[in-house]
């Protein structure tokens, strides 16, 4: 006699196996949906960021304007700023991405502006002896040295982003957050814990990822940890 199927999905369990197996399709989807939303917003805030943190650092009267402006921006609830944007952009993605670049400013602009800023005295002065122009001493000198302190806000800025994509479900859009709107709607406990887990390991991986990148990017500071540990006594 064969044995009887697992019925977790009609018990209603937080774990079960048969809701992975069956709706994996959907969970899939969803996944990549959020990943979609997470990158394109990150990407557009980063292109509108740095020329805002170009401009505060170049005028200084701009910056208590640039950022308090995005500081403010980053203060509207998320729900009263997507309902702000929908007579201009209409529901659906667009929103949801405009409003999520929006957030991500302010995390950005001023970690631009401080890595800039950080940038020693000295070296721009040695760089501009050597017959450096603006901009070639904006890429060859400024930015790497920054880029360490633009890493850090680009890590919070993706990770705060993948946690707020899940309020764009309110517009039909919002990735894994769909999934836990409508098994909360319903009470469905599998599918909430699924795209909960799947939310949080998101984060964690692209936080990873750009980790990853920074070490690439910035082989110096792996240089000069490695030389601070040696100097220390066991």
């Amino acid at each position: 006699m064969a044995p009887p199927l697992d019925n977790c999905l009609t018990r209603n369990e937080w774990i079960c196996g048969r809701y992975y197996s069956t709706r994996a399709s959907e969970l899939t989807d969803a996944l990549q949906q959020h990943v979609e939303i997470v990158l394109i917003s990150v990407l557009l805030g980063l292109v509108i960021a740095a020329p805002l943190a170009l401009l505060a650092r170049r005028y200084r009267k701009l910056e208590g304007l640039i950022v308090g402006t995005t500081t403010a921006i980053y203060t509207i609830p998320s729900l009263a700023l997507f309902s702000l944007l929908v007579p201009w952009t209409g529901l659906g993605r667009r929103t949801v991405v405009i409003g999520l670049a929006l957030y991500s400013l302010t995390i950005l602009v001023r970690n631009m502006i401080e890595g800039l800023r950080a940038v020693p005295a000295d070296v721009r002065e040695a760089a501009l002896g050597m017959g450096y122009g603006r901009g070639r001493l904006l890429w060859r000198v400024e930015l790497p040295l920054a880029l360490p302190t633009i890493m850090a806000g680009l890590r919070v800025a993706t990770v705060s982003t993948v946690a707020l994509t899940t309020v764009g479900a309110i517009l039909d859009y919002g990735g894994l957050g769909q999934l836990i709107v409508d098994g909360t709607t319903t009470t469905f406990h599998a599918q909430v814990l699924a795209a909960t887990v799947l939310v949080v390991a998101l984060a964690v991986v692209l936080d990873l990822l750009l980790v990853g990148v920074q070490r690439v990017l910035t082989p110096w500071t792996r240089r000069r940890t490695t030389s601070a540990e040696a100097v220390v006594p066991g």
